[in-house]
């Protein structure tokens, strides 16, 4: 039965992880609903997710990564060195939160109220995002900033999507809805690279070694189930950004969020 709920949390992973609805968020609402508790390595599978959704998006847009990897070596391209600079500008808020507020994160990351009204938040952000018409300005360390301001909001609170707010930030900033996705997708895969090499870091110069309470076929199949669904989603949600379809996600967002809330106030 482990290994049935932790493939079904990856399916929801990757599913939500590239749709604007929050992947976190579903993480824990599928957890409570399943009732399936990783007790110490709740964060350790959340990341192992994360990593799954993130090969999936280098596989996407493994032509894009590549060329600004050649452009970065030759020291020509300035689109590609820009591009790069605004990732860099991009990490620095998510970066700092998870430098410092990590125990937090941990608190927040099991609290199915916080994710109610975070939901709430995420339908405001994309159902603003979706009435914003201009989107013919270009991206700027300044935009890339508040970007990544989102993203720390995100990953400070689970509920609160992590695409949906990025994207919605960027279209707000009126910067056009394609690079806005394509943006939100690849300033991601730095900090989770980080949040991965950190946690390894930490477990290994811990002086006694944590129970591990999810087995390794259960890890497996969520990040195969993730890292599958990853796929499908990410091409997805580019031809929905483009098509200006966001409205879509803040009302689901909205209806889950304050379900939520209701099973949290009257049903818990």
């Amino acid at each position: 039965m482990e290994e049935l709920k932790a493939l079904i949390v990856g399916i929801v992973q990757g599913f939500t992880e590239f749709l604007p609805v929050s992947s976190s968020g579903h993480i824990v609402i599928a957890q409570e609903l399943l009732g399936l508790d990783f007790g110490e390595e709740n964060l350790t599978f959340a990341i192992i997710l994360h990593c799954a959704t993130a090969l999936s998006t280098i596989v996407v847009f493994r032509h894009d990564i590549w060329n600004i990897i050649k452009g970065l070596v030759a020291f020509k391209d300035k689109n590609a060195m820009g591009f790069a600079l605004y990732v860099v500008v991009s990490m620095i808020p998510a970066a700092v939160a998870g430098l410092f507020f990590l125990e937090q994160l941990e608190t927040l990351f099991s609290n199915l109220r916080v994710v109610g009204f975070s939901l709430l938040i995420t339908a405001l952000l994309l159902y603003f995002a979706d009435r914003q018409t201009d989107n013919t300005g270009q991206l700027s360390a300044t935009k890339s900033f508040f970007i990544g301001l989102a993203q720390m909001m995100a990953a400070i609170l689970p509920g609160l999507s992590r695409s949906g707010s990025t994207i919605a930030t960027a279209v707000i900033l009126k910067i056009d809805r394609t690079v806005a996705a394509r943006f939100s997708f690849l300033m991601v895969l730095p900090l989770i690279l980080g949040a991965t090499l950190k946690k390894i870091f930490d477990s290994s110069g811990s002086a006694s070694p944590s129970t591990q309470t999810v087995s390794v076929a259960a890890l497996a199949l969520g990040f195969l189930a993730a890292f599958i669904c990853g796929l499908i989603a990410c091409k997805w949600m580019i031809a929905l950004v483009k098509q200006a379809k966001l409205a879509y996600f803040s009302y689901y967002c909205a209806l889950v969020g304050f379900g939520v809330l209701v099973y949290t106030f009257i049903g818990a």
